[in-house]
C-alpha cells in the first residue's frame, strides 16, 4: 500500500477537468500538490489552496526546463507526476494539416517525455528517501485501439504509451513505478475544445470522478498498469 498523504505530487493540467479532479483527490488524501497552468491566464482556475501554481506550456522546451529547474533546484521533495494534461484532433489524414500533427505530438507526448525526463533526479532522491514515487500518464483506450478518424491522435497517444511501457522498466530499477491509464471515452469536456475537426458521436462516456479514483487506487494500491478494461 503507497501512503499518499504526506507525499508531494505534481499535477501536469492541474486547470483541466482531469488535472481538477486529480487536484481535488490528492488533497483529500493528504498530499501535497503542485498544479501547472499553461498561461496566467488559465492558472485563475488552479485551486488557491495548492502548494504551488506554476507555468507550463508542453509545447515550449524552455518552459519545461524552466519549470524542471526550478523542481530540481528546491528542497521539497517530488514524490509524484501526474500527466493530466492533453489535446484532441479530429478528421480525415489527408485533412489534417502537420501543425494540428505537431501540437498533439508535442502535447500529449514529447512535452510530457521531456518534462519527465529532466525530473527523474528528483524522483529517485524520493526513492532514495524511503518513499515510493511514482509517474501517472493517461494515453487513454485510443492507444489500444486507433481509430479512423482519429489517426494523429491515435499516433501521439501510442507514443506516450510505448514510451511509458519501455521507461517503466528502467525506472522500476531506480524504485520509480510509471502507472499508464487507458480509460475509455470520459465526459472530460475535451473533444468539445479539439483544436481541429469536429467529434463524432462518442456516446455517454464514463464520469470524469470515477476515472480518477480509479488511477488514484491504482497508485495506492501499487499497480503498474491500468488498461481499458480496469474502468
Amino acid at each position: 500500500m503507497v501512503a499518499l498523504s504526506g507525499s508531494s505530487v505534481l499535477v501536469v493540467g492541474a486547470n483541466g477537468a482531469f488535472g481538477a479532479e486529480f487536484c481535488n483527490q490528492l488533497l483529500e488524501a493528504g498530499a501535497t500538490v503542485f498544479g501547472t497552468a499553461r498561461s496566467p491566464e488559465t492558472s485563475a482556475r488552479l485551486r488557491a489552496d495548492l502548494a504551488q501554481r506554476l507555468l507550463l506550456d508542453l509545447e515550449n522546451q524552455e518552459s519545461i526546463n524552466t519549470l524542471a529547474n526550478y523542481l530540481t533546484s528546491i528542497p521539497e521533495s517530488l514524490d509524484g507526476i501526474v500527466l493530466a494534461s492533453g489535446l484532441v484532433a479530429f478528421g480525415p489524414i489527408s485533412d489534417t494539416p502537420p501543425e494540428v500533427r505537431r501540437k498533439l505530438f508535442e502535447v500529449n507526448a514529447l512535452g510530457q517525455i521531456n518534462l519527465v525526463s529532466q525530473l527523474i533526479s528528483k524522483l529517485k532522491a524520493s526513492s532514495d528517501s524511503g518513499k515510493a514515487p511514482f509517474v501517472v500518464s493517461i494515453s487513454g483506450v485510443i492507444a489500444e485501439n486507433p481509430m479512423a478518424g482519429l489517426a494523429a491522435y491515435s499516433a501521439s497517444k501510442t507514443a506516450l504509451l510505448g514510451y511509458a511501457n519501455a521507461a517503466s522498466k528502467e525506472l522500476k530499477k531506480l524504485g520509480i513505478r510509471w502507472l499508464d491509464a487507458r480509460p475509455g471515452h470520459t465526459e472530460s469536456g475535451l473533444a468539445t475544445r479539439a483544436v481541429f475537426g469536429q467529434a463524432p458521436n462518442f456516446g455517454v462516456g464514463l464520469e470524469v470522478s470515477h476515472v480518477v479514483s480509479r488511477i488514484i487506487r491504482g497508485i495506492t494500491d501499487d499497480e503498474k498498469d491500468l488498461p481499458s478494461t480496469s474502468f
